[in-house]
């Protein structure tokens, strides 16, 4: 199962916290070994290695990873039986265990490299674990490959043969002047190490940070005698950590350009070839028709421009066949002779947008109506019912076509249907616009993910969200003068126009609207044509961040375009700039957001649970262990406590325990998430008082946020 790019920061992360666990495992396989062991003593190391194997797959399941999750479920099962008779581990099932954490190390680091897709099945590697050490003749073998004693007297295991792992491809014979042949996998690798690096960067920035806060702190003391040696000391290591920042933030942007320069390339290579298609299309028709390009600077992935260039080919044939008029009709109309085409390629962050238009006829609803009725796509009961955006959303299905007669051209209803499903296919997103007479307009929007793109980092509140730099076009600072407060909304002047305000805070749904105060910064944000003032509590400062896409159950979240990491591991949500200034007469708002807390001893876990629930617009905090959410809720209030089930210093049913005895955590919600998947979990969970209860698996698929708000409304219903 290919892992969500808005996940992979936190796959590879989980990859080094698997690499720690399976470190302390092997080293407590290797003491299960020994002879003399007492039973208490063997006893605690067969609890302690449950609990690591059951955080390894835990965390697994939060991933969405089922493979590996599998994996660590099978080595569960070969030691749940030994863990019942807490006697010395017989050395074939130590070399079983030992080579089954081989291969969850191999394919963890393979997700956490970009290659899961490539990853076989890992049933036959499993069969493969299990019949490579055959038990000792008096063992029972158990289902799944366990052994349910040692037995008296175990001979001799036969060494563990290696897993079949795929061969490595030989390498191509190159002259010396040709080059290098590489992977489009060895190129994605790269990659990824520079990301690693340019995060290193942002940490050494911190740290830079840091120190100044230290030396102002100490600068508050005076100048006495006894802090002027660390003074001196933190001031040149300041400096030394500075250089070495900017250092660090030139070779990563070197990098990063020569990896661009490797694998993207201008989108003129792909629109200028359209020029040509656009003018013999028309001649064939008898038409004239000129294309006009806007934007084609931008540098996209080559893989990404290949599959694009289908697509622009099938809109621009609908547009010269279906919407451009013949040149006396358009005379007659008062339009030139001439058609206009229009191709305009804009990327802001990690989303591309490229709109197609023309001046032609627009599309004829009535007309659509009666062809996807008459190809048997809708009925005459159904077309009635539908309104104008999804009569024009008929246009992409497979077969539509309102030509009667097959041509060189069109009639054969292939075409934009296979434009949605290319664009589908590139987790993006097709619409169209059409006014009759004047033309038509389709936008797509796609996300792409090479390299990092510079994002303004503000403050609304307590929360901090991103915006692309491309969307902002100035900062200003509020002043009476420049702003026009009405009963219902304030402008701003700007450059001789008066730009609606909106305040950021009210648009997330923190706070309810008010005018901005007097120093208050505004950003000029444009998308798309139009421009807004957008007022924000602080702008912190521009980052250099990779932007992942948010996983898929929250895709369509109009709010965010993705997610980034920042410098200590926080995810930072990134704002549409279209959302931004769409739609601001009817925007909604709370006064205050919805808060939730997220108890579990997994950062990958946590991780995870945040940047969905905040995507779904609470505000989280995070706990590690429940006895820091008991800290947390004695100073905040919650809406909702999300609690992993099995923890070590107090599990999930220990915290319900302890909240349902206190009178202002009575009645708090509280919902259950563990990696069993079971009826008995279940049932355990729900008993303890807890409100609701959700496997790690189904978390990853996207129930999260659902189960939330059902919990929440119930509750609230029985108050």
């Amino acid at each position: 199962m290919p892992v969500d790019p808005m996940l992979q920061p936190l796959v590879a992360g989980f990859a080094v916290e698997a690499q720690e666990v399976i470190q302390k495992v092997t080293m407590d396989l290797l003491e299960l070994e020994r002879e003399g062991l007492e039973n208490d003593a063997l006893a605690k190391i067969y609890t302690r290695l449950g609990r690591h194997l059951h955080t390894l797959k835990g965390s697994a399941s939060s991933l969405g990873l089922q493979d590996l999750g599998d994996i660590a479920h099978k080595l569960e099962d070969a030691l749940a039986p030994l863990k019942a008779h807490t006697q010395k581990m017989p050395r074939p099932v130590v070399d079983v265990l030992l080579h089954g954490l081989d291969l969850f190390m191999l394919r963890a680091q393979a997700h956490a490299d970009g290659r899961g897709d490539d990853l076989p099945n890992p049933a036959a590697a499993l069969a493969q674990l299990v019949a490579s050490a055959p038990p000792p003749e008096h063992a029972a073998v158990l289902p799944g490959g366990a052994f349910a004693q040692e037995p008296p007297a175990a001979q001799p295991a036969a060494p563990v043969a290696p897993l079949e792992m795929p061969a490595a491809p030989e390498p191509v014979g190159e002259s010396a002047d040709a080059g290098w042949r590489v992977s489009a996998a060895q190129v994605t690798s790269l990659m990824r190490e520079v990301e690693r690096l340019r995060e290193v960067r942002l940490r050494v920035e911190e740290r830079s940070r840091e120190l100044e806060r230290v030396s102002a702190l100490l600068a508050k003391q005076g100048l006495l005698a006894e802090t002027a040696e660390a003074r001196t000391l933190l001031s040149g290591t300041g400096r030394s950590l500075r250089t070495d920042g900017e250092e660090t933030s030139d070779v990563v942007d070197a990098l990063e350009d020569g990896l661009k320069a490797i694998t993207t390339r201008p989108t003129r290579t792909i629109l200028d070839p359209l020029q040509r298609m656009v003018r013999d299309l028309s001649r064939q028709l008898g038409k004239e028709a000129r294309l006009s390009v806007v934007g084609a600077e931008v540098s996209l992935d080559r893989r990404l421009l290949e599959k694009l260039q289908g697509a622009l080919v099938h809109i621009l044939r609908n547009a010269v066949d279906h919407g451009l008029e013949m040149p006396a009709e358009r005379e007659k109309a008062g339009k030139h002779h001439e058609g206009a085409l229009t191709l305009r390629v804009e990327q802001q962050g990690n989303l591309l947008y490229l709109e197609a238009s023309d001046d032609g006829r627009g599309i004829d609803l009535s007309q659509v109506r009666k062809a996807a009725e008459k190809r048997g796509l809708i009925t005459a009961e159904e077309a009635a019912r539908l309104n104008d955006n999804q009569v024009r959303d008929l246009i992409f299905s497979e077969g539509f076509s309102t030509r009667s007669d097959v041509t060189d051209t069109s009639g054969r209803g292939v075409g934009l249907d296979a434009v949605r499903a290319t664009v589908e296919s590139l987790q993006g997103r097709i619409e169209v616009s059409s006014t009759r007479g004047q033309g038509t307009r389709f936008v797509l929007t796609l996300p792409v993910d090479l390299g990092s793109s510079p994002v303004l980092m503000v403050r609304a509140l307590e929360q901090f969200v991103g915006l692309p730099m491309l969307a902002v076009e100035s900062t200003q600072l509020a002043r009476p003068d420049m702003l026009r407060v009405g009963k219902r909304r304030t402008h701003m002047e700007y450059q001789g126009q008066l730009l609606p305000v909106i305040d950021l805070g009210a648009r997330l749904g923190l706070r309810a609207s008010s005018p901005p105060t007097e120093g208050q910064p505004l950003l000029i944000v444009q998308s798309g044509g139009k421009r807004v003032a957008l007022g924000v509590d602080a702008v912190v400062g521009d980052r250099d961040l990779v932007i992942r896409p948010l996983p898929s159950e929250v895709r369509e979240v109009a709010a965010w375009q993705g997610a980034a990491t920042l410098s200590r591991g926080e995810l930072l949500l990134i704002l549409r700039p279209d959302w931004v200034v769409s739609d601001t007469e009817k925007v909604t708002v709370s006064a205050v957001s919805r808060r939730a807390l997220v108890v579990d001893d997994s950062l990958t876990a946590r991780a995870l649970h945040r940047a969905m629930l905040e995507a779904g617009g609470f505000q989280v905090h995070l706990a590690a262990s429940g006895a820091r959410a008991l800290e947390r809720l004695q100073a905040d209030t919650y809406d909702v406590v999300i609690c992993d089930l099995d923890m070590e210093e107090m599990d999930g049913i220990e915290l319900i325990a302890r909240l349902r005895e206190r009178k202002d955590t009575r009645t708090l919600p509280v919902i259950l998430v563990s990696a069993h998947d079971t009826q008995v979990a279940r049932d355990r969970g729900l008993a303890s008082g807890a409100d609701g209860f959700l496997s790690k698996r189904e978390c990853a698929a996207g129930r999260l946020l659902a189960e939330v708000l059902d919990v929440m409304s119930r509750r609230g219903s029985r108050e």
